[in-house]
């Protein structure tokens, strides 16, 4: 199996789009502020936009989308024909790993990140509490997602280039498929019986 410039491309853009809404994420996380009730001497806790959940979430897919097509492309090392021995081999199996925990951690603070923002507390103070609990999420989950992100691209990239060039020794098959030889296999059998 060669590098294919278009899956390097695609692999690269999906990434580099999750970072980027990760990033997005961490400015736009949910805020909150206790405010009195008009109605009686409660005070409860008004959040901000959602808008980080729904870039979080989509960073979240996106990054899954491609780790599902490099994996898909290399057979995700397990399955399909072995790789030529050696260093390469070595490489790819070290990118490969460090290409899964990236992207496993990066897809944990992602989702993670999304499903404490979306979450707004309920909880009312009577006779205008100050120390009111409003949960929000902390300052940070969604940046180190976008930077475990950035290093689920480059394992990814790396274990990807790597691997095809492990695959196939370094070496392009001919595009006209493999020549055939002849062997004079039969002749010798013949001569000896």
């Amino acid at each position: 199996m060669g590098v294919s410039i278009p899956v390097l491309v695609i692999v690269f853009a999906l990434h580099l789009i999750a970072f980027v809404l990760a990033v997005g994420a961490e400015r736009r996380r949910s805020t909150a502020k206790v405010v009195p009730d008009k109605y009686d001497e409660r005070t409860y806790c008004v959040y901000g936009t959602d808008a980080s959940t729904v870039y979080g979430l989509a960073a979240f897919g996106l990054l899954l989308i491609s780790q599902t097509l490099v994996n898909g492309v290399t057979k995700c090392l397990c399955f399909g024909r072995g790789m030529m021995g050696g260093s390469s081999t070595t490489c790819a199996i070290f990118f490969f790993v460090f290409s899964w925990v990236s992207f496993l951690g990066a897809e944990a603070c992602l989702l993670a990140g999304s499903a404490r923002n979306a979450y707004h507390t309920k909880y009312r103070g009577v006779f205008l509490a100050d120390h009111l609990s409003c949960a929000t999420l902390r300052k940070g989950v969604f940046a180190a997602g976008a930077a475990l992100t950035l290093l689920s691209m480059i394992g990814s990239i790396f274990y990807y280039w790597i691997h095809s060039k492990a695959d196939t020794g370094g070496w392009q098959k001919h595009q006209n498929g493999l020549g055939m030889a002849t062997s004079n296999y039969t002749e010798s059998i013949e001569g000896k019986g």
